[in-house]
């Protein structure tokens, strides 16, 4: 499972850090039975059907990553797996969540997951699925996965950092690192218009770093200045008279985002979702995730799209 993280479907650098706030539903770790959670105790572990699914995985993984367990009585692996990850959850002290969802009593779950085997394991975050497993793991390999998949969203994802500070009985500040040669000549490069540069030395990052996200972030930056610059306004209206054409909506999309139009831009995508399937509707989902790069995770506007865009999906 190395190396299975994937951000592409999230900002790289996060400038602001809001604060989160989760009301406690399940202590740390299984509770006796018939007892109330703990006051003020995070949230590790909850089960979630298909009414609660947007509440409970879509909205809490705008905060934390939520690991979701999908399993069934009848599945022997899954009894091994899920209270390997119910104890992995406890010890993290809501700086994950595990949702566990049965997939013979949410069955437009499992098909919106497109399961075929289960145990089955998909991480959600900032309302997408980001990374997923299949089959029983054993406790080191997962746990090595959990810290893996916590490294690659904490500057991403504020909760972490903060249920990580909760657990160590306050906030600890950073040391400050020293800045990276290859960024400062990217940054370089972009600063003085050579788009082309920057986009060589970001990609080169890449190639020796695929997971690392300040550069996957940094790129798509590079990419979007570069077709801004030859944006047609007139795309817009070409857009509107012609409202299944994806390549259009793309153009138009990009054109509202140029004319600070973010909102209409998201929109307009996340209606193409909606109405589109196939490879037009991956098409238009894959470009709307791809402007959400190009601004921070906590970014009001792109939280209320990527919320839109879950409904437009499930």
């Amino acid at each position: 499972m190395a190396g299975a993280v994937d951000l592409s479907g999230l900002k790289a650098r996060a400038e602001a850090r809001p604060s989160s706030s989760a009301a406690p539903q399940r202590p740390a770790g299984p509770p006796a039975e018939g007892a109330a959670p703990a006051a003020g105790a995070p949230v590790t572990v909850i089960d979630v059907d298909e009414a609660s699914f947007q509440a409970e995985v879509i909205e809490r993984s705008m905060t934390v990553p939520v690991v979701v367990d999908l399993w069934a009585e009848w599945c022997g692996p899954c009894k091994q797996l899920s209270p390997v990850l119910e104890k992995l959850a406890a010890e993290g002290r809501g700086a994950w969540v595990l949702a566990k969802i049965d997939v013979d009593a949410n069955p437009r779950i499992s098909q919106a997951f497109q399961v075929q085997s289960i145990p089955m394991v998909v991480v959600v975050a900032g309302g997408q699925p980001v990374t997923s497993f299949q089959g029983a793991q054993p406790e080191p390999q997962l746990r090595q996965w959990i810290a893996q998949l916590l490294d690659a969203l904490r500057e991403q994802m504020p909760g972490i950092a903060e249920a990580e500070a909760r657990a160590d009985g306050g906030a600890v500040e950073p040391a400050e690192e020293p800045e990276d040669p290859r960024f400062v000549a990217a940054e370089d490069a972009l600063e003085a218009g050579d788009y082309a540069a920057a986009t060589q030395a970001y990609e080169q990052i890449l190639a020796g770093e695929p997971g690392n996200a300040e550069a996957q972030a940094a790129l798509a930056q590079v990419k979007f200045l570069q077709r801004a610059e030859s944006a047609d306004p007139s795309a817009i209206a070409r857009a509107d008279a012609a409202p299944d054409d994806v390549d259009a909506q793309i153009a138009a999309a990009d054109a509202q985002i140029a004319a600070q139009d973010v909102t209409g831009a998201f929109d307009r995508l996340v209606q193409m979702v909606a109405r589109t399937a196939g490879d037009e509707r991956d098409r238009a989902r894959t470009h709307l995730v791809e402007l959400f790069e190009l601004f921070g995770v906590e970014d009001e506007r792109v939280t209320t799209a990527r919320r839109a865009l879950a409904r437009a999906l499930y």
